[in-house]
């Protein structure tokens, strides 16, 4: 109804809470936007400047142009895409065939595999015993050691029994009428009414794996098989693309526009995936929220 009236502090929230996100997106926004515009500062430009640069005088593109023609950048990207689609698919797969297991009350052991779970949570592993099973099972400078150690996520097990407990168990003992199994009902019936939760966990997964860097600082050692993270990290603590196999003939540029570029070309996937899932947010979640 859009012909309630306010009264006077109402009136008064709402501006002070229109206030407060626009600041709000100010404070996150402007950082944002001086890393973007710092990319395209030209060499000229940067020696003459000072202070936060929203709006370059001119649009150089000279830092893109370096680091894509670094060939350490594309195989970096492609090691990343690797580890984020093979990874999240591996998780979303062990996360809901787990999950579904453990939603069914008669499942044999289901009490004492939830306390080991639990347990896991209380006593998270320690880096020194996972880089030692790692070493152990010979995956150092293998990229099964990014994807591996991280395939069981508790957390979102938990959240897709709650899921999966949402579903009523006429659908599933229908099915079994009809003929059906389990592994039939949990393709045919269970997943496709969970799309919205498995969409969103699985955009949590990837976009974990994307920005990870600290598995791959323990396990890789080898520069050609560095995730875009971890030459991310690389170039803003030695800005210089000759230092990581690139061109050491090329006009020398600022080290503060070379960081903008990187920075831009490894958030732009994510960025650009984002809004294409959003929508699934709510809607996945709101379904473990209420039972009934």
């Amino acid at each position: 109804m859009s012909d309630i009236l306010l009264s006077r502090g109402e009136k008064a929230f709402g501006i002070f809470n229109t206030l407060l996100m626009f600041l709000l997106i100010l404070i996150f926004l402007v950082p944002f936007l001086s890393v973007v515009m710092s990319s395209f500062v030209s060499t000229q430009e940067y020696l003459t400047r000072t202070g936060m640069i929203l709006i370059p005088d001119n649009f150089d593109f000279s830092s893109y142009k370096m680091i894509l023609k670094n060939k350490m950048v594309y195989n970096a990207y492609g090691i990343t895409f690797f580890r984020t689609i093979v990874g999240t698919f591996l998780q979303i797969s062990v996360t809901t065939a787990m999950a579904y297991g453990l939603s069914k009350d008669d499942l044999p052991g289901r009490k004492f595999i939830q306390i080991l779970l639990v347990m896991c949570l209380v006593f998270p592993v320690q880096i020194i015993p996972q880089f030692l099973l790692i070493k152990n099972l010979g995956m150092i400078n293998s990229l099964w050691s990014l994807i591996f150690p991280w395939m069981m996520n508790i957390q979102y097990i938990f959240l897709m029994v709650a899921f999966f407990k949402q579903i009523p168990a006429s659908l599933e003992e229908a099915a079994i009428i009809d003929g059906c199994s389990h592994v039939s009902i949990f393709f045919r019936i269970i997943l496709p009414l969970c799309l919205p939760s498995v969409a969103t966990i699985s955009l949590f997964y990837a976009v974990w794996h994307w920005n990870s860097w600290f598995d791959a600082q323990m396990f890789i050692n080898d520069l050609k098989l560095y995730p875009m993270q971890n030459l991310l990290k690389r170039i803003l603590e030695v800005p210089q693309l000759g230092d990581i196999g690139g061109s050491l003939d090329d006009e020398p540029l600022p080290s503060e526009s070379i960081k903008g570029a990187v920075i831009v070309i490894t958030s732009l996937p994510i960025l650009c995936i984002y809004p294409f899932i959003q929508k699934y947010f709510v809607k996945g979640f709101m379904m473990g929220s209420v039972k009934g």
